[in-house]
């Protein structure tokens, strides 16, 4: 008999702390979140205009530090790489030039 109250206690335990768990995770609310597709729109929504805005201002930036480090390494005058980026200079005015004709 005290086995059996004794189990029982324990397993009323266990029971109670799985649900203060379950209560802490917020599963109700986020089962009623999946529920009902509206409430879905509007935050995906805005994380993908965040993750676009964010995608943009890093390549931004990551272009301007390359244009910044090639322009610094052909103040430089080396002979090879100012060479091939005059070059690619060169190729880019020639294709100017022809789509304006």
């Amino acid at each position: 008999m005290f086995i059996r109250k004794a189990r029982f206690k324990m397993l009323t335990e266990k029971i109670d702390k799985l649900v203060l768990d379950m209560e802490k995770s917020r599963i109700r609310d986020y089962i009623t979140y999946l529920e009902n597709p509206r409430k879905l729109f509007f935050p995906n929504f805005l994380a993908g205009l965040a993750r676009g805005f964010g995608a943009s201002v890093g390549f931004t930036l990551l272009a301007a530090l390359l244009l910044y480090v090639l322009q610094k390494i052909v103040r430089l005058n080396l002979p090879i790489i100012g060479d091939f980026i005059s070059e690619i200079v060169n190729i880019v005015e020639n294709n100017l030039r022809g789509s304006r004709r």
